[in-house]
């Protein structure tokens, strides 16, 4: 058991001035195994003072010097692989196969940022096109940025806002998410070890109120939120009166339509990793499976034949592919989307129910429904576990006005062997992000969600301006 009674804020661990405490559980055991204080605005407090003290300091650094401070940060992430990975399998589930990976891809997301500093310093002169002279224009941090992060992806989702803000000359507050707050202690070592000046980068752990702290913060410049859209609407409310600037990664019910022209083997490959990767728990998890209608039952048997093979259990077996989802709340939620759709007349082609196959940890079966409509509500309501639905369509323009009948956009996947003629449809959906014939993510390519999926965008050179504001100096000549 780890007993943690502090936060990180100007560069070291203190006594946070909350005495509440958060509990830390193990999904697959149901044992409390950490607990970590549960912040609140004194914390906040102390650490928005810190990055605001070190704000000009940082901001003042060129930007390869800042980058060089990525670059070490990426080598510290690396090289703590296995404990990272320990630490994310036992706070939230995710099985190793998964979490392993977590800080490779988080060291190459920080390299990769590292890599856009050239940009910051090379002299943007613009001549002006309607009298004499030029205009200097200046890229310059936008301050001390808020960053809130979820539980599906505790490293991850935290180093895609934190190498942007660094970059851009930001300091930063972290609030990860109360399930999930010991991958982040962990990286805030690594913060240490990588030599990023005190202040830079602070962590307060904590529920609602540590974030509601955050948000209001007078002394805050920008939020960045990764989390439902009905927690990003009340964080867009907020900003809004403030005028503070807001990114917001919010929920997803995307869809993968199969085209009649198909590779069987090429969806078998990629439907596990579109639509169930970390045991459903992924924001732009293609959920819905729109299939031809005449070869409906064929395709939802292909769905549940891959789902039903795919091992589940416990999450530090490397062969396990579903582990338990991250708490008792989420697997009542999910257990709950299944009654509504066994009520609704959709049929389990495998699954269906929660997991009596462990003695302990939160397990629900992984599920594939078949025979869903449209109007369900597990086609479209995010459910975030284990759980697919095959839809039928009558033709394409049937497949695409479905896919975008749905109140998010952020991501699809289009499978089918013509790639030009699945790009075709790809070009009609409404949405932030699509794959042919696989679902993946570009670092150096701009990810948002249309609709009720978000604002502003991360990742690339896009990602990178929504820490940046603005300033043009005019001349005459």
């Amino acid at each position: 058991m780890q007993h943690h009674d502090d936060v990180f804020i100007n560069g070291r661990w203190i006594a946070s001035a909350s005495t509440a405490r958060t509990e830390v559980v193990n999904p697959a055991t149901e044992e409390t195994w950490a607990s970590v204080p549960d912040g609140d605005e004194r914390d906040i407090d102390a650490a928005v003072a810190a990055a605001r003290s070190a704000f000009p300091g940082w901001a003042a650094a060129r930007p390869t010097e800042r980058a060089g401070h990525l670059r070490r940060l990426a080598d510290e992430v690396e090289s703590r692989v296995t404990e990272f990975s320990r630490v994310i399998t036992t706070e939230n589930g995710t099985p190793v196969a998964e979490s392993g990976a977590a800080p490779g891809h988080s060291a190459a997301h920080l390299r990769l940022t590292a890599d856009l500093a050239a940009t910051l310093e090379a002299p943007d002169d613009r001549p002006n096109p309607m009298a004499p002279g030029h205009t200097v224009v200046r890229r310059v941090p936008v301050g001390v940025a808020g960053l809130i992060t979820p539980w599906n992806f505790p490293l991850g989702l935290i180093i895609i806002k934190l190498g942007p803000a660094l970059l851009a000359g930001c300091t930063v507050v972290i609030k990860p998410a109360p399930e999930t707050p010991m991958a982040t202690r962990l990286l805030m070592d690594a913060v240490s070890a990588a030599g990023i000046p005190d202040g830079v980068v602070n962590l307060v752990t904590g529920s609602t109120r540590a974030g509601n702290a955050l948000v209001e913060h007078p002394d805050v410049d920008k939020i960045s939120f990764t989390g439902s859209t009905p927690v990003g609407r009340a964080i867009a409310r907020r900003c809004g009166e403030r005028l503070r600037p807001v990114t917001l990664e919010l929920g997803g019910k995307s869809p993968a339509i199969v085209l009649d022209d198909f590779d069987p083997d090429t969806l078998a490959r990629n439907l596990l990793k579109v639509s169930m990767r970390n045991t459903g728990q992924t924001c732009k998890a293609c959920t819905r499976l729109l299939v031809p209608e005449h070869r409906h039952d064929e395709i939802a048997s292909l769905a549940a034949d891959l789902v039903a093979a795919a091992p589940m259990g416990d999450p530090f077996d490397p062969a396990t592919f579903f582990g338990p989802l991250v708490s008792a709340r989420q697997r009542d939620r999910v257990a709950g989307y299944l009654s509504t759709a066994h009520a609704e007349g959709a049929k389990a082609a495998t699954g269906g129910e929660v997991s009596t196959r462990f003695d302990r940890g939160f397990y629900v079966e992984p599920t594939v429904f078949s025979h869903v409509t449209p109007d369900m509500t597990i086609a479209r309501e995010e459910i975030f576990g284990p759980v697919l639905s095959v839809v039928g369509y009558r033709d394409i323009d049937d497949a695409v006005a479905i896919a975008n009948d749905s109140d998010y956009g952020l991501a699809a996947t289009v499978f089918g062997a013509d790639e030009d003629r699945a790009t075709s449809v790809a070009q009609r959906l409404a949405t932030g992000n699509v794959g042919i014939n696989h679902y993946g993510s570009n670092a150096a390519a701009p990810f948002g969600g249309h609709k009720d999926s978000g604002l502003g965008t991360e990742f690339g050179l896009e990602g990178l301006a929504a820490y940046l504001q603005f300033t043009s100096i005019h001349y005459q000549s």
